[in-house]
């Protein structure tokens, strides 16, 4: 985890060095791109700030206000980073749209360095983070880098198009080609990050589950079923199982049976309430969220 935030420490500070580079390249060179490219880095140094300080505040143990602990801080960064990605993109999508109607002269002789060095600083920065890039927190930053790796890219290839051809509409068009690549990613995390927030139930075969704990001896009926998601990897799930009257120990047993066998499917936390003559064999309960 330090080697992780050194890493994001040092692709914070070369984003910023780029995006002022960048401003003042695409100022003095006309070109949008370029300027896209900027307000590009200027978020994802933005975004690595804000996955940082998640990362930090997601260690917090746990306490009498937060019982689950602080891990939806790194799902609450992952929804505002992929939200700003998407407003951008469309502001770019507007500004492209008016370089089309009204093209506009570029100076390549500033914007093609400009834009070299941005590309290396990008690549630099993918490079860094690439290996930690598996959670929703720091994939959404590492979306950030990639995409805005992917428009140096475009944005040099245009440069040199404009220089070599003097077709001046290849900067809006790079432009738009790099907006909708974002938007798309962008929107995959804002509809995972959305997912944990709003509580929905992880990808679980639920039939499966309930055969899983009617096959315990001893178990008659599972039913009301909800699961959760606490953080990205952390999956809460509950139940209720019909047993027969029994001992305490031997209900015990039941329970931890269960706790094993959930397991299997991924899940971190199970809460088992056991119930005696609610419900019929083969039957299923009345309630929300069973199966």
């Amino acid at each position: 985890m330090r080697s992780l935030k050194v890493k994001m420490l040092a692709s914070i500070v070369l984003n910023l060095i780029i995006t002022g580079a960048e401003v003042l390249g695409g100022i003095l060179s006309g070109s949008l791109s370029l300027l896209s490219d900027s307000l590009h880095n200027l978020s994802d140094a933005l975004s690595l700030l804000a996955s940082y300080f998640a990362i930090k505040i997601g260690e917090r143990r746990a306490n009498e206000k937060y019982t689950f602990g602080y891990k939806r801080a790194e799902i609450l960064v992952a929804f505002m980073n992929s939200t700003v990605l998407i407003g951008v993109s469309l502001f770019l999508l507007v500004e492209a749209y008016g370089r089309f109607k009204s093209p506009q002269s570029i100076d390549t002789a500033i914007m093609l360095p400009v834009a070299s060095l941005g590309l290396i600083a990008n690549l630099l920065s993918v490079f860094l983070l690439h290996e930690h890039a598996h959670g929703l927190n720091v994939r959404s930053a590492y979306l950030h880098l990639l995409s805005d790796t992917l428009s140096s890219v475009a944005v040099v290839i245009g440069g040199l198009l404009i220089r070599l051809y003097g077709v001046s509409w290849v900067d809006p068009l790079v432009t738009v080609l790099i907006s909708i690549y974002i938007l798309r990613e962008a929107y995959e995390v804002l509809r995972q990050s959305v997912d944990v927030l709003m509580e929905a139930s992880p990808e679980l075969d639920l039939r499966a589950i309930k055969a899983e704990l009617e096959s315990i001896p001893g178990v008659k009926n599972a039913h009301h079923f909800h699961a959760w998601r606490i953080g990205e990897e952390e999956v809460h799930f509950e139940c209720h199982l019909s047993v027969e009257d029994m001992s305490l120990s031997e209900a015990q047993r039941i329970i931890d049976e269960a706790e094993k066998r959930l397991r299997k499917f991924g899940i971190t936390h199970v809460t088992v309430q056991l119930e005696v003559n609610r419900c019929e064999p083969g039957l299923l309960c009345s309630g929300r969220g069973q199966a």
